[in-house]
């Protein structure tokens, strides 16, 4: 699902109206939640979450142009997805993730590499999800993507 908007306040509005507001909750959670640093953005066609170029003037390895990923927020077709890089390049969070989001809902998250994806939007772990964006700095970012993520 592909949703043109121009910023993160026009994206929400255009999802459908029964991801409006656990899409607004998600995104609040994590704004509120991310280490200084972090800046809002459009990014690839999702909510995006980045390191700015002033902070790592090196860019995306995929394109420089860009700044770094961290985190996005989607609607997807079936699903709302929020995207982590965190926990596909450290593989303890993942494991912490994976652990609480079990204690918390009985139920094991489903999960790609980065992606966490919500089919039922009553069951979103929203402070889970603001307690997972509180786990890595810009810094600590920036030295895991050099280290697990960027090509040598």
């Amino acid at each position: 699902m592909k949703i043109e908007a121009d910023s993160p306040q026009d994206y929400i509005s255009k999802v459908p109206e029964d991801r409006k507001i656990p899409m607004k909750k998600l995104r609040d959670e994590i704004k509120s939640n991310l280490p200084g640093g972090f800046e809002e953005t459009m990014s690839y066609g999702m909510i995006g979450f980045v390191v700015p170029h002033s902070l790592y003037p090196a860019g995306y390895h995929c394109d420089p142009e860009l700044p770094l990923p961290f985190m996005n927020l989607a609607s997807q077709k079936n699903y709302i997805a929020v995207y982590h890089s965190g926990v596909y390049a450290d593989k303890e969070l993942s494991e912490w993730f994976v652990g609480e989001y079990k204690k918390r809902t009985g139920k094991k998250p489903d999960m790609g590499k980065s992606c966490i994806r919500f089919k039922k939007m009553d069951q979103i772990p929203f402070e889970l999800i603001g307690e997972l964006s509180q786990k890595i700095t810009p810094k600590q970012w920036i030295d895991l993507y050099e280290k697990n993520v960027k090509r040598k």
